[in-house]
């Protein structure tokens, strides 16, 4: 049962003013955003009741997978109830008075600035990193330098006083992250039959020749979409890898019920990490 204290928070890794800031003002404006350092912290935030919900990337349309999730929703013991697609947009901002032709120095995180390399080319000036893009912009805020600026989301300039010198900066627009809603309640409420639906389970495959290919198959004989097929090593493990899959629809759809009842056959173990609607992001062309 969620806590009192939970009730109106969300959990989300970064400072605020991160991307993920702005995704639970987007999905929940009425939930309080709640900052942690770690995604180990904001899965913890959940699990232990102070949050009622977390808000969680994993994947970008540019730079893959966001490995350390990954790793932690298996172990969690949070189950999935959503997900969101929010396109990111960079912004060029500095002190105010801080004029673009005297920047000198621009603070923000690695993939940032190779997400916008035709901004920094243009500008002429060396990088300086930071741990989160919101933390550039409080960085730049905090210590005032008319040769200085960031690059970090439009909500960082609005809470650390910043002004915004040039608007979405990033070299590709299609730029898109996926974020996972996580809950602490073992049994949420199923999502309403009329939405098309997303299965996400982790399986580890018996270690026998072509087991993940005997593994799959059910999949492709009672036609059911894998959109997703990721394996990653367990405990550092090289015989016990582990699969994260997505497949289109819910457990008990008789497809998808067969389909999971032919990988338990091949596989030591299956658990289903939760079962939400699909993001209608996913349609657009």
């Amino acid at each position: 049962m969620t806590s009192k204290a939970a009730t109106g928070r969300i959990a989300f890794q970064g400072e605020l003013g991160a991307n993920s800031h702005e995704a639970c003002m987007a999905a929940y404006p009425d939930l309080e955003p709640v900052p942690n350092a770690t995604f180990e912290e904001a899965f913890e935030a959940v699990k232990s009741g102070d949050c009622e919900l977390g808000m969680i990337p994993v994947e970008n349309s540019t730079t893959g997978r966001v490995a350390d999730v990954h790793h932690l929703l298996p172990t969690s013991g949070l189950k999935i109830i959503g997900e969101r697609f929010k396109p990111i947009h960079f912004q060029l901002m500095a002190n105010p008075g801080t004029r673009r032709e005297d920047i000198k120095t621009v603070v923000s995180m690695p993939f940032a600035w190779a997400q916008c390399r035709r901004m920094m080319r243009s500008l002429g000036a060396t990088m300086e990193a930071a741990g989160d893009t919101a933390a550039s912009a409080r960085i730049v805020s905090e210590h005032p330098d008319p040769t200085r600026a960031a690059i970090a989301p439009a909500l960082a300039a609005k809470i650390y006083g910043l002004e915004i010198l040039a608007r979405d900066i990033e070299d590709e627009h299609h730029n898109t992250t996926r974020f996972l809603i996580m809950t602490a309640d073992p049994n949420p409420p199923a999502p309403p039959f009329t939405d098309p639906c997303i299965t996400s389970f982790v399986f580890r495959v018996r270690n026998l020749p072509a087991a993940l290919y005997k593994a799959m198959g059910g999949f492709a004989t009672n036609g059911v979409n894998i959109s997703k097929l990721e394996s990653y090593m367990e405990n550092g493990a090289w015989t016990a890898t582990v699969f994260y899959a997505e497949a289109d629809g819910r457990p008990e759809d008789r497809g998808l019920a067969l389909a999971l009842e032919e990988l338990a056959f091949f596989s030591d173990e299956i658990k289903v990490l939760g079962v939400y609607p699909a993001d209608p992001f996913r349609t657009r062309g």
